[in-house]
């Protein structure tokens, strides 16, 4: 099953059992953020992709550049290990990650979440490629990708014990579009996903097929 389809399956489930008023809350939410126009102004395919030092589950500080020291790179951002459609994400990245590394290529997910807490979801789910916390989205920031959550949609996450301020150790209550680039061993990028509704995620098979055709 792709991707595609197992996040459609999860956003079916889950608007079966969320009150109407709840499901008002989120869709006024994504409008909003809609209208911001981030991936317009993001870093974006053609661009280069920026260096920074994040730290991994271990708190290790590590280069986004160190890895195209030894070939092309995917890069993706995700929420944080309470996101649902991030885990499917997740899982569905470290099942093709054979075929990644098969085309000389490497595979890193950022989140805003801590160490702590990303070394949790990196053993949950499982990985065995690299997780990086960008702390108070710094990183992310640099690329374009931050949006703060309004107010009333933060109590909704609270209703569903979803603590982000706690998650990522600040009380800024911002997120990162779950962007994904594929980016070469120049560090061109050449593809670039963007998406404003965080119930979408690049499929593995459109990142394999970037892969593909990176020289």
């Amino acid at each position: 099953m792709s991707l595609t389809t197992k996040l459609q399956e999860t956003k079916e489930a889950f608007s079966k059992n969320v009150p109407a008023e709840v499901q008002t809350i989120m869709t006024n939410a994504f409008d909003t953020l809609t209208a911001e126009a981030l991936p317009k102004k993001a870093i974006q395919k053609g661009d280069v992709l920026k260096d920074a030092s994040l730290v991994d589950v271990n708190n290790k500080e590590v280069s986004i550049h160190s890895f195209l020291e030894k070939g092309p790179l995917v890069v993706s951002f995700y929420r944080g290990g309470w996101c649902p459609y991030c885990n499917v994400e997740l899982k569905a990245l470290q099942d093709a990650l054979p075929q990644i590394k098969e085309l000389g290529a490497n595979l890193v997910a950022i989140t805003p979440e801590t160490p702590d807490n990303s070394l949790t979801t990196s053993e949950k789910n499982e990985l065995s490629f690299t997780v990086l916390s960008d702390l108070d989205n710094k990183y992310a920031k640099q690329l374009g990708l931050v949006f703060q959550m309004p107010k009333d949609l933060r109590e909704v996450y609270h209703k569903f014990d979803i603590d982000v301020a706690k998650h990522n150790q600040n009380n800024d209550y911002e997120l990162p579009l779950p962007a994904t680039y594929v980016v070469t061993k120049q560090g061109e990028i050449v593809l670039s996903f963007l998406p404003e509704d965080y119930t979408e995620r690049l499929d593995p098979v459109d990142i394999i097929e970037a892969l593909k055709k990176v020289k």
